[in-house]
């Protein structure tokens, strides 16, 4: 089971997600907290696995939350939830360490899809608001931005940029594999390389300097071989 946490200050969006994720045989919600204070501290109490945290609350914000988590529970992988109009706290979160974010008004498909992809250690970027998070990241700052991430590139090899091409697409570690004729397992091994080697916390950071980087893969007739 997935020991999922809802931190949130409004009740009726607590009561909502417990009730979709509720729904899911592998998905158990063990604890709520309506501010961000009382999620680090039901963290360090209870075995949680996953924690969804709303980023506007009382007491303790959920970005100062998020930072508090990983230091006092860094086992624990963090959903950030979010609304448009927050996107440029959306680039701290994932900056921060956070295992991706997820808007409000999203699907409850796609609530379920999240909380698993973060239990796997996946990162997971919502499609509704990848686009706000990259049109962000493209002013202010770029051409630094690019510089950097290209000069930290370069510590890879031709197969690992590849992979780490994919991570910029937000692709799985399976998608990933069939993209580029891998099995799945060989793609994760890439991905744990290439985390050490950048010294990323989390795809979502990877992902992030793929993109400054302006990192893109080969079309598949020009792969180049496994190896």
């Amino acid at each position: 089971m997935i020991r999922v946490l809802v931190a949130d200050d409004e009740p009726l969006i607590r009561a909502g997600i417990r009730m979709i994720l509720s729904s899911a045989d592998d998905i158990d919600v063990v604890a709520e907290a309506a501010d961000g204070r009382e999620a680090v501290e039901l963290a360090r109490s209870q075995r949680i696995d996953v924690a969804l945290m709303d980023i506007q609350m009382p007491v303790m914000d959920g970005l100062t939350a998020l930072g508090e988590l990983r230091r006092a529970a860094p086992q624990v992988r963090v959903l950030i939830l979010t609304t448009f109009g927050e996107r440029h706290n959306v680039l701290r979160a994932l900056t921060g360490g956070s295992a991706g974010f997820l808007l409000k008004d999203s699907a409850p498909a796609e609530l379920m899809r999240a909380v698993r992809a973060a239990a796997g250690g996946e990162a997971y970027l919502s499609p509704g608001a990848t686009r706000h998070v990259v049109d962000s990241l493209a002013s202010g700052g770029a051409t630094q931005r690019a510089e950097d991430a290209r000069r930290r590139l370069e510590k890879l090899t031709d197969r690992e940029r590849d992979v780490l091409a994919l991570l910029g697409e937000g692709l799985s570690n399976a998608d990933a594999g069939q993209r580029i004729h891998m099995s799945e397992a060989t793609v994760k091994a890439y991905v744990s390389r290439i985390l050490a080697k950048l010294e990323c916390e989390n795809r979502v950071q990877a992902a992030l300097l793929a993109r400054d980087a302006g990192l893109g893969v080969q079309e598949p007739g020009q792969l180049r071989p496994p190896g």
